[in-house]
Order: structure tokens, then sequence, then C-alpha cells
């Protein structure tokens, strides 16, 4: 899979505080799950593996139009040893990351909920926008978190960047609880132009790969790229 989908959000928890009347600037908080699509989850986009959070600031051109900045936090994990499919299993790796981006995003509310004359309290919507995010995949081996990119594990040239561009999108519902409050939900992807966010990627290089390397990283960046060749000597 070239390029990874995360699906940062399912976001069930809700605040948006309007800070100066006619509801035009807003910020707020949100919270709830998120989850991965790669090479070790390949067929469950809404699979959630760990928790997200964030906070924005939004400016409302009028009703229906709106944009924002978004910080959004996100931890997001896979294990091939719990997957279904048994060449996952039989492959055996394993990552998790943290993940921190930054984004701005435009926003379609579908009614008016905001304005003196609205008639309705409640508003599906959609967003879509562009961003940037931080990742930093590790791996758990011999009880410990291994940093997956220091030890490059698709070969001794390939030290990836720990940061690339996302494209987020989706839709949620609002519901306008006071004049000065609005609690939502949302579901929300990112497609993530890199294809490092679980540290697979291309092919699995030779053991002697790292001819150059310290004997002992020499082995650890092997067994971290493939670990069942390992384990079956």
């Amino acid at each position: 899979m070239r390029y990874k989908k995360l699906v940062l959000s399912l976001l069930f928890f809700f605040g948006l505080l309007s800070t100066v009347s006619a509801q035009r600037a807003e910020v707020g908080i949100d919270a709830g799950g998120a989850g991965y699509m790669g090479d070790l989850n390949v067929n469950n986009p809404l699979k959630i593996s760990g928790i997200s959070a964030g906070i924005f600031a939004k400016i409302n051109f009028d009703p229906y139009w709106g944009l924002g900045l978004y910080y959004t936090y996100g931890s997001v994990k896979a294990n091939d040893l719990s997957s279904s499919n048994a060449d996952l299993r039989k492959r055996g790796l394993n990552f998790k990351s943290n993940l921190h981006e930054i984004s701005i995003l435009t926003e379609l509310n579908f009614f008016d909920i905001y304005s003196p004359v609205a008639k309705k309290r409640f508003t599906p919507f959609i967003f879509a926008g562009i961003g940037g995010f931080i990742f930093n995949p590790k791996a758990n081996y011999g009880g410990g978190d291994a940093t997956l990119r220091i030890y490059r594990t698709e070969g001794p040239l390939e030290q990836y960047k720990n940061y690339a561009i996302t494209v987020p999108y989706g839709a949620g519902a609002k519901y306008r609880l006071t004049e000065n409050l609005t609690l939502f939900s949302k579901i929300g992807y990112r497609t993530a132009f890199t294809d490092h966010l679980d540290d697979v990627s291309g092919v699995y290089p030779a053991a002697n790969s790292w001819k150059g390397d310290p004997p002992n990283q020499a082995a650890y960046s092997y067994f971290l790229s493939d670990p069942h060749k390992i384990l079956q000597k």
C-alpha cells in the first residue's frame, strides 16, 4: 500500500465554545479514538487502536462555511501476531507511533444553526483540508521499544523522514446546546503522504546489507526488518 490512511477520528467528544458574538469565532476541544490502515491493517478502516485528542480555533464566515486551525494528537499501533491473516501472523511485525498533526480545515454545515433567525439546532457537516504531521514508529523487541527509523529496517540507505503531508477529510454532526456551546461528533480520515508510518514499505533487505555497522546493530536491524526469518533458524 503506497500511502497510509489514518482514522484519526471517531471523535465522540465535543466542545465548541464561542468567543465572540454571533458564533463568528470558536475555540474547542475534541477527543476519541484513533486507528490506521496500512501494511499491518489492510482491510479494516474502522479499527481503533489508540486515542486521539485535539484543540482548534475556527472562524465562521457565515452560518454554513468556516475555516479553522487544528492541532491533533493520536496514537496508533498494530501487531501481525494478532491478525486474522495467517501470512501476517507468520511475518510477525509490530509497531506503535505517536502522531502530532497541524492542519487547516474548511467546514460546511448543511443547515443554519448559528444565525439569530436559525430555527434548527442540529446539522450534519463535512470537512476537508491539508496539514502536516510528525510520526515515530517503534517496535517491541526484547521487552523494550526500538525506534525503527534509527535501525533503517529496509536497508542502510533507507532512513526516511519522520514527517509528512496529510489530507484530512470527513463528516459529522453538530447540536447547538446553548448560545455559546455546540456539541459535535465526527469521523475523519487522513491520507498520509508517506509509506513509512508503520516502517513497512518496500522489500526485505538481505542479512548482509548492514556490513559496515557494528555486529549487534546489524543483527538488530535485520531482526526488526524481518523477524520471522530469525525465528525460523
